[in-house]
């Protein structure tokens, strides 16, 4: 498998550089034309959502490569298998904030709805297809949920709140994520149509919603099949 950068790299060097960009575009970029700060959010949203999170803190607690174990996904659910309740705690919290942070930065920058939902469909791209890790990291629904909370947080907390009873009923957290991910559309669409969110929001969260189903696929297929991995089942080192 190819490595890409070592944890000191991002550590000293990529993780740094976006917060300095993230600060420079929040305080410099108000006064530039819209083409300019649609241009520099957008950028730095993909960017930030590369930040692997689940990679790093793996690699430099522990010294494992979380995609050579259980699902291969960078994400919460699988450094949870991995690596135990502290780390994924910490991982959630800091992949929801890349999904926070991309949207309140093109809130604040642009100051326009299809800007937020550009860039929280970008910072969605870039947390599952990730530039620093060969475009392979996680299945987004950390990072999307992020995005969607400062976005609708309504909508956000009921998919929150139906995947928490799904999870706990079938141990499956590939499930109770996905039923989160469709209870959170409807709202969205219910939320919309009654005229207390932007219409424009359901643009984020039925493209964003599929990109998650999508990425959720192989976990859909093994619960058909009967053989999906139960929570609380430690993850296996890949062939």
């Amino acid at each position: 498998m190819n490595r890409p950068f070592p944890p000191v790299v991002f550590v000293l060097t990529v993780i740094p550089a976006l917060a300095g960009a993230t600060v420079a575009v929040f305080l410099t970029m108000a006064s530039e034309p819209v083409e300019a700060r649609y241009a520099a959010v957008l950028i730095l949203s993909y960017l930030l959502g590369s930040i692997p999170w689940g990679y790093i803190l793996l690699r430099w607690r522990l010294g494992l490569d979380i995609r050579e174990y259980g699902s291969g996904s960078i994400g919460t659910s699988n450094v949870l298998r991995t690596a135990g309740g502290r780390v994924a705690a910490l991982v959630l919290m800091l992949d929801l904030g890349k999904g926070i942070l991309a949207v309140v930065l093109a809130r604040e920058v642009i100051k326009a709805t299809p800007a937020e939902v550009a860039a929280g469909l970008l910072v969605l791209v870039g947390h599952n297809w990730p530039i620093f890790l060969q475009f392979r990291g996680g299945r987004g629904i950390a990072t999307g949920l992020g995005g969607l909370a400062v976005m609708a947080p309504i909508a956000a907390g009921l998919g929150a709140i139906a995947f928490i009873p799904v999870t706990l009923l079938t141990r499956y957290l590939s499930l109770g994520s996905v039923t989160g991910v469709v209870i959170a559309c409807l709202a969205m669409l219910g939320l919309s149509l009654a005229g207390i969110y932007s219409s424009t929001y359901t643009l984020y969260a039925f493209p964003g919603g599929a990109i998650i189903i999508w990425q959720h696929r192989d976990n859909i297929r093994r619960i058909c099949q009967g053989n999906e991995r139960r929570l609380g089942h430690p993850a296996r080192k890949l062939d």
